[in-house]
């Protein structure tokens, strides 16, 4: 480390403790856990309940996003894509990281425990687990198969959010982990391809390193195929209407075109292009999913 970085260090700013916590990542965490939380009741959430369960969903999405960078400043260092992050610049050093993340993880739990219930605390820190220890220090460095495994963690913040608002878990909340887990694959794996000479050179045995980008390729169909039998089921039990299911059905085309586009394409250009499109996905088809639960409500108190 050099002179200025070791000063840098000693005085961190708030900008360096704001990118430990990932905000595009969480932001997409804490909106699907909002949406949980929306779907959960005919009605509006108790807007106690929606801030601070947002707020303790956030916290604890943000200490596994923390725990993330100081697991893997070594790596960050040596990928173009984290190697300006703050413990590999010398913002921050790991002691410094740690503590911060144990202290958004101590007020997640405080906030989930005291003012929501038990049962979205637990599942959290099970997340927050889930996410920071068992994927991140294990099985992103022991299989190819790390995503599917580990997307389980970050399949959960709608779960939390329907719990955070009825206390209990109910088959529609797991139909939105469905839709997550089996969009986190074909999402990650289009990354993976994009960026698979970085993660070679740090040894990390993402699918297209180990089996190679053809092959992972058609996993990313397979597992889109899976994503739209997945995103039909809301309609199917009758959990969302045609409001829904037209928005499911455009957004899954343009996930269809990408992912079987990229059987004939082999550009790295079009594996981001993917990439980009799947977290707008992911994005608008909750959205549609919010309309599609309000519209009722909405038409009768306008229309």
């Amino acid at each position: 480390m050099n002179e200025t970085s070791a000063q840098h260090s000693l005085t961190p700013t708030w900008r360096d403790y704001l990118a430990l916590c990932k905000p595009r990542v969480v932001s997409l965490i804490v909106f699907t856990a909002i949406i949980g939380m929306l779907l959960s009741t005919p009605g509006l959430v108790p807007l106690e309940t929606l801030l601070i369960g947002t707020v303790g969903i956030a916290l604890a999405a943000a200490s596994a996003a923390a725990i993330n960078h100081v697991a893997e400043h070594r790596i960050d260092a040596l990928m173009a894509r984290t190697q300006y992050r703050p413990l590999p610049q010398g913002e921050l050093n790991t002691t410094q990281a740690l503590s911060f993340a144990l202290v958004l993880g101590f007020l997640s739990m405080y906030l989930l425990v005291a003012f929501i219930n038990t049962v979205t605390a637990v599942l959290t820190f099970l997340s927050l687990i889930g996410y920071a220890v068992i994927y991140t220090m294990y099985l992103k460095h022991a299989t190819p198969q790390n995503i599917v495994i580990g997307g389980a963690a970050g399949a959960a913040p709608p779960v939390l959010g329907w719990t955070a608002v009825t206390g209990s878990l109910d088959p529609h909340a797991l139909l939105l982990f469905l839709i997550i887990f089996a969009w986190t694959p074909p999402h990650f794996w289009a990354l993976a391809i994009y960026r698979r000479v970085e993660y070679a050179k740090v040894n990390i045995p993402m699918l297209p390193i180990t089996h190679g980008t053809e092959f992972t390729r058609l996993h990313v169909l397979f597992y889109t195929f899976l994503l739209v039998a997945a995103t039909l089921l809301p309609y199917a039990t009758y959990m969302c209407g045609e409001i829904y299911l037209v928005g499911a059905l455009i957004l899954n085309a343009g996930f269809l075109y990408y992912a079987i586009r990229m059987q004939y394409d082999s550009s790295d250009e079009l594996a981001y292009a993917t990439f980009k499109y799947s977290i707008s996905y992911l994005t608008a088809l909750f959205f549609v999913l919010f309309v599609d639960h309000y519209w009722p409500m909405a038409k009768a108190a306008f229309f």
